[in-house]
């Protein structure tokens, strides 16, 4: 039962994490800009999904919203949306959308096919109307350029770093603290019914010993 309780409660924790982690950590993509936009928004029930408008303005639920049209080298469309982080979640600390925004534009001009890795956090949903958010803009050689996540697997590599001197501090800890306490209830324990299992043994050979004085008593009497 234990072994199936860690599995229906670590499979859902695993599948959080996973999610988290994809939506949160920064993804990169090469595309080709085709233009920029602004559109106004009204924020609803996917408020979560978006990050807030420029650093020193008001936060509306109803606001421009700056996006950034692309196209993947199938010539599919992708769009991005381009927000301060601010000092929000997640933590990037972007806080030039505006100069984002002309970057893009400044590419977009550019004679030819200019290909970019665009770094950004977030999905594409078209259900829920939700859009990556453009974190940085790098112009590459071409669309077959390979982009090494070097952020991300540090990320793993010092994340795992930190789960095993966790896991090593918990073991070490019940080495030393939790199993001689245990042992010591155990032992204790067992004293506890070898004690009992003694005075069971001494009650039933005195319980014997009386009946057979009784006995011994009725058959001189009445034998």
């Amino acid at each position: 039962m234990t072994k199936y309780l860690k599995w229906i409660v670590g499979i859902p924790l695993l599948l959080v994490f996973v999610l988290f982690a994809h939506y949160t950590l920064p993804g990169r993509d090469v595309v080709r800009i085709v233009g920029t936009d602004v559109k106004r928004m009204d924020i609803g029930s996917s408020s979560w999904f978006w990050a807030a408008p420029d650093a020193g303005t008001n936060k509306n639920w109803t606001r421009d919203v700056r996006f950034i049209n692309t196209v993947w080298p199938n010539g599919e469309p992708r769009v991005y949306r381009n927000e301060d982080t601010d000092w929000g979640w997640p933590p990037y600390f972007k806080f030039d959308s505006s100069n984002v925004t002309a970057q893009a534009q400044d590419l977009a001009k550019k004679n030819g096919e200019v290909w970019v890795a665009i770094t950004h956090y977030g999905w594409r949903i078209k259900l829920f109307t939700i859009f990556p958010n453009v974190i940085s803009i790098t112009e590459v050689a071409g669309p077959n350029v390979l982009l090494i996540p070097w952020f991300n697997i540090a990320f793993f590599l010092i994340l795992a770093g930190v789960a095993y001197l966790i896991y090593r501090a918990v073991k070490t800890f019940k080495e030393n603290r939790i199993d001689p306490v245990v042992e010591n209830v155990d032992g204790f324990m067992d004293d506890v019914g070898e004690n009992v299992d003694q005075a069971r043994e001494q009650a039933q050979k005195h319980a014997s010993a009386a009946t057979s004085g009784f006995r011994r008593w009725l058959k001189r009497w009445f034998g």
